[in-house]
């Protein structure tokens, strides 16, 4: 619980910040009738729709487990990184149309130094919002601030691209550049939703979170086990679900197999630094029990 208060004060920093991006680019872009500077703002203005959305998650996502969720509500940091994902793809779909009516609807750009430099000062708060966010996502190994992370840090790259528009129009070069950079943030947004959808998917198909070897070499180190098979495992990056087949010897008996799972747990917490909630089950090994490894992992 403590963690989840954590990212939610994360996410209210955040969220203050953002707004005062959003907030300069769409007037930047009232002002001087850029499509570019606009949906870049409009791009922005996911960032604020985000983090509420993150709070929202997270506080569900905080919720205890109970008899009808016993393995927590977890998932729903989830879902709500999948909702960014499909509004980010909506945005997207916003931008190009926008960019297609500027094609036939050309306007004139007004660009000033002093837009410019609070175009800048935007692309300074993005930095450190980016950096603070992805730096607090792997401390508390939450998937939300490391998906939004992503999506801030394409903001940084679209922007500079913004103010190189501007700067380039102000020089002379034609104003259908300001088109062309339109279309390039849509795919800026494109490619933010998809890793972001991506990431997402892999947790909610249970992808394996774990690599075979990992586990392998922490049985290894337990003598009493002869043989591991139909190992998986799913789940995030800070609670892993891992389950196995050990084959140990039949001498064993169960107060002794007891404490040999835990130790098998303990350990693997310890060397992956990670909590797992391990589920072992244990068959008896015989002399002519075949040594080599079962092909159905």
């Amino acid at each position: 619980m403590d963690n989840y208060r954590s990212i939610k004060k994360v996410l209210l920093i955040l969220l203050i910040a953002n707004i005062a991006v959003t907030a300069a680019k769409v007037l930047l872009g009232l002002i001087t009738n850029s499509s570019a500077l606009s949906a870049d703002g409009f791009h922005s203005l996911a960032d604020s729709a985000n983090n509420v959305i993150g709070i929202i998650g997270i506080t569900l996502a905080g919720r205890p487990k109970d008899l009808e969720h016993p393995y927590g509500y977890k998932k729903v940091e989830t879902m709500a990184s999948l909702i960014i994902s499909a509004a980010l793809l909506f945005m997207a779909f916003n931008v190009i149309s926008e960019s297609i009516y500027k094609l036939s609807h050309p306007n004139s750009i007004y660009i000033s130094l002093e837009n410019l430099l609070i175009l800048a000062a935007t692309v300074a708060i993005n930095i450190f919002v980016a950096s603070y966010e992805r730096k607090k996502g792997q401390e508390y190994s939450s998937q939300f601030l490391i998906a939004d992370s992503i999506h801030t840090k394409s903001d940084i790259f679209v922007s500079i691209g913004v103010i190189i528009t501007l700067i380039l129009i102000k020089l002379g070069v034609p104003p259908i550049i300001d088109v062309v950079i339109s279309f390039v943030i849509a795919i800026f947004i494109l490619k933010a939703s998809y890793d972001i959808f991506k990431d997402c998917m892999s947790v909610l198909m249970d992808k394996r979170i774990l690599e075979l070897t990992e586990v392998e070499a922490v049985v290894k180190e337990f003598p009493v086990i002869k043989n591991v098979h139909k190992v998986r495992s799913r789940g995030f990056q800070d609670h892993i679900y891992l389950d196995m087949h050990i084959l140990v010897s039949i001498d064993l008996n169960v107060e002794e197999v007891h404490r040999l799972v835990h130790e098998v747990e303990r350990k693997l917490q310890e060397r992956t630094e990670k909590h797992i909630d391990l589920v072992i089950h244990v068959e008896p090994y015989y002399e002519d029990y075949p040594t080599r490894v079962s092909s159905g992992y």
